[in-house]
C-alpha cells in the first residue's frame, strides 16, 4: 500500500450537508470525483419545508443522523454549502459539534447572512429568515465564535456569488478563505475547476 493511500485511510468519516432546496442528490458529481476514497461519508437528507424550518431544528437533526451513523465520539470532517453550511455551523457551536469534528469546510455559505433572505418574513419562512444579515441565530453564531477556534475552518466562495449576497460575506471567522473559479452559486458543485478545488481540499491529509 503507498503512503498516499495510508494517509487517506487515516482520515475521519466525511459527512456532507446540502442547502436549501437540495437534497443529497446534489453531491453526486463531488462523490463520483472522490471515488471511495473518503468513505465512510454520510449525506443526510434535511427537509427543510421550502425554507419554513429552522436553522436551528435542522442542526439537530443533523446531529442525530450523524450520531446513528458513526455513534456519539467519531471524529468526523465537515463540509456545508449554502444554508447547509450555516446549519453546520449551528451544529459545532450551539449543540457542541466542535468537540468532535476535525475539520470544517464552508462552501459558498451566507455565514454573514444575505441579502437575498432578506424579504422573508419568520413567521412564514423561519429557515430562510435566519440567513438575514444580523437575523437573532447569526448575531448568536458571530457574538460568540470560539467554539469553531479548535476546528480547522475553510471557507470557500465566489465574490460574484448571487445567493450569497454579498458573496465575500460568505466567510467564518476562523480559519483562511479562497475564492472558488465560478461566477454563479448553482455552478459551485457542478463546474469542473471549482469540484477539483473541493475535491482537493478533501483529499487532503
Amino acid at each position: 500500500m503507498c503512503p498516499r493511500q495510508t494517509e487517506l485511510m487515516t482520515v475521519p468519516p466525511l459527512v456532507l450537508v446540502h442547502g436549501l432546496w437540495d437534497s443529497p442528490r446534489l453531491f453526486r458529481r463531488l462523490e463520483q470525483l472522490l471515488g471511495g476514497a473518503r468513505d465512510p461519508l454520510l449525506v443526510p437528507h434535511l427537509s427543510h419545508r421550502l425554507g419554513a424550518t429552522p436553522l436551528l431544528d435542522l442542526a439537530e437533526r443533523l446531529g442525530k443522523a450523524i450520531e446513528a451513523k458513526f455513534g456519539a465520539e467519531e471524529p468526523i470532517d465537515l463540509l456545508g454549502f449554502s444554508m447547509g453550511g450555516v446549519i453546520a455551523r449551528c451544529w459545532l457551536q450551539l449543540l457542541s459539534g466542535e468537540q468532535r469534528t476535525r475539520r470544517f469546510i464552508s462552501v459558498a455559505s451566507p455565514q454573514q447572512g444575505t441579502l437575498t433572505a432578506q424579504p422573508w418574513p419568520a413567521f412564514l419562512l423561519g429557515g430562510i429568515a435566519d440567513m438575514k444579515p444580523g437575523s437573532p441565530l447569526l448575531r448568536r453564531l458571530n457574538d460568540d465564535p470560539h467554539a469553531l477556534a479548535g476546528v480547522e475552518c475553510l471557507s470557500l466562495y465566489t465574490p460574484t456569488d448571487q445567493v450569497v449576497v454579498p458573496g465575500w460575506k460568505g466567510v467564518l471567522p476562523f480559519g483562511p478563505a479562497r475564492t472558488l473559479p465560478v461566477l454563479l452559486h448553482q455552478n459551485v458543485l457542478s463546474a469542473p475547476a471549482s469540484l477539483e478545488v473541493i475535491q482537493r481540499e478533501l483529499l487532503r491529509p
